[in-house]
């Protein structure tokens, strides 16, 4: 499942930037991270997509705490595959902890 799957499976719900005033506001966002917002008292996460739909993804509490649940598996598998990288073409060149 991609991330975009992801969220809309998760409850957040895509809003295109079809203004001159929302593509601005979409570009102020990092893009493709989901991202903490507080609007009207209110906590919101907000996922701006400027290159797949040029729109943002808006999700309460809830469905962030859904897409976090549904990609859990995912980060973990991604974590684990990081765990047997090889990092010996990068041995030298850190500086010592």
């Amino acid at each position: 499942m991609n991330k975009v799957d992801a969220l809309t499976a998760s409850g957040f719900k895509m809003v295109p930037a079809n203004t001159p005033e929302r593509q601005a506001a979409l570009r102020q966002l990092p893009p493709q991270k989901v991202v903490r917002q507080v609007r009207n008292d209110k906590v919101v996460f907000v996922y701006a997509d400027p290159i797949t739909c040029n729109c943002l993804y808006v999700g309460n509490a809830t469905a962030y705490g859904a897409y976090r649940a549904r990609t859990a598996d995912t980060q973990t598998a991604d974590e684990r595959a990081m765990n047997n990288w090889d990092w010996s073409p990068w041995a030298f060149g850190f500086p010592d902890d």
